[in-house]
């Protein structure tokens, strides 16, 4: 059947920006709400590193299916379908309150959420320059965690008791799918995507899938675990939904520089400084005895941990055409998504330890930052440039 013409209209950002700004206010606070929501709904609170780690196991299978549906149905139409399931999962959480109901909801959510990533991400990488790749991917990173970030503030006013929170995180998810239902033109052309072989994907850049790897293995925890660490500690659970806001309003906050620097430094050693630097910050986070301390500690730690991601992701499409891009995110998706399962679990392990969460963290960001450091100097060796601006 032949593709109306809007379909063929220059690649918009448009659509997907405003959707995914109202699925990222619902993610927000949806994630930061489940562990916290556990006890009203009679739930042990041991689940909550299960429910995480589920949710993006959900994430990784998920990223392992998504492009062959793109590809069938087209970005947009794909956009909301998964959309439509991850409302379903939600409403299927307060249908069925008992623990197998919701580690399935949370393991439906994660696919759907998979298929957002790489539909919005695929979407607004579909560009012809380096320069604009990092431009379009700072304004999806900015929309997403500042939607975020506004989504932890609903804590307050919202709580976390009954069915009100969760109805509102289903509201907003419908807000998102008027985006693309009414914005019909710009989406990418179903023609350009092609499959990366095996080869291909072994030439990957390492760093870029290792980068990709470490983000989730930081921020699976801090989705999934720090609500309930902020709230275990006596100075500062007052401020649960307020620290929790600040963790991602530095992602949000860092995401221009990121795009900045991404097209003018190496981007090893830059995921290497940045790593440095959040180390810093979850240090910080122990020392602090001021809450103006702990708010600039857990905002260093929030734009570090969310710096990643981009990095790495432009880093693996800088030398790919834009007929691969969709693929290429799928496995970058992938890489993300394994960090992300085994992170909120390994945290667990360190969870009876006194701030385990934060020792946990800034192992994984030290560790991140010596092999970040390690090939940016191989790299120099090997005369390799950053892709110029």
């Amino acid at each position: 059947m032949a593709e109306p013409a809007a379909y063929n209209a220059p690649n918009n950002p448009l659509a997907p920006v405003i959707g995914l700004s109202f699925f990222a206010i619902a993610s927000g606070f949806l994630m930061s709400l489940i562990p916290l929501s556990l006890s009203a709904f009679k739930l042990d609170e041991s689940l909550a590193p299960w429910l995480a780690s589920i949710f993006y196991l959900g994430l990784l299978i998920g990223a392992t299916t998504i492009e062959r549906i793109v590809v069938k149905v087209g970005h947009r139409f794909a956009f909301i379908l998964f959309l439509s399931l991850l409302i379903l999962s939600v409403l299927a959480q307060l249908a069925l309150p008992n623990a197998i109901s919701w580690l399935i909801a949370r393991f439906i959510a994660g696919i759907a959420v998979a298929g957002v990533f790489v539909v919005v991400e695929s979407w607004l990488l579909m560009t012809n320059t380096a320069k604009s790749r990092a431009k379009r991917l700072g304004l999806y990173m900015t929309s997403l965690y500042g939607g975020s970030a506004v989504g932890q503030l609903a804590i307050g006013p919202l709580g976390t008791q009954g069915a009100t929170p969760y109805l509102f995180v289903a509201a907003l998810l419908c807000f998102a799918i008027l985006a693309p239902l009414l914005i019909t033109k710009g989406q990418p052309e179903k023609q350009q995507l092609q499959k990366l072989y095996l080869k291909e994907i072994k030439n990957l850049s390492h760093p870029a899938m290792l980068g990709c790897l470490a983000s989730g293995l930081l921020l699976g925890p801090i989705y999934g675990l720090m609500p309930v660490y902020i709230a275990s500690q006596a100075e500062q659970a007052h401020y649960t939904g307020t620290l929790m806001a600040v963790i991602i309003l530095g992602g949000m906050l860092v995401q221009p520089l990121v795009s900045y620097l991404s097209t003018r430094l190496e981007k090893s050693l830059l995921m290497g400084m940045f790593c440095l630097v959040g180390a810093a910050g979850a240090i910080g986070i122990l020392q602090a005895n001021t809450l103006a301390g702990l708010i600039i500690s857990y905002l260093i730690l929030g734009a570090c941990s969310f710096a990643l991601y981009p990095i790495a992701i432009t880093l693996a499409c800088d030398s790919l055409p834009m007929a691969k891009i969709v693929s290429a995110t799928e496995i970058m998706l992938l890489s993300y998504s394994i960090g992300s399962v085994f992170g909120p679990m390994l945290s667990a392990h360190l969870s009876n330890a006194p701030n385990g969460l934060v020792f946990y963290l800034a192992g994984c960001l030290i560790s991140t930052c010596i092999y970040m450091f390690i090939k940016s100097i191989t790299n120099i060796h090997a005369g390799k440039t950053p892709v110029a601006s």
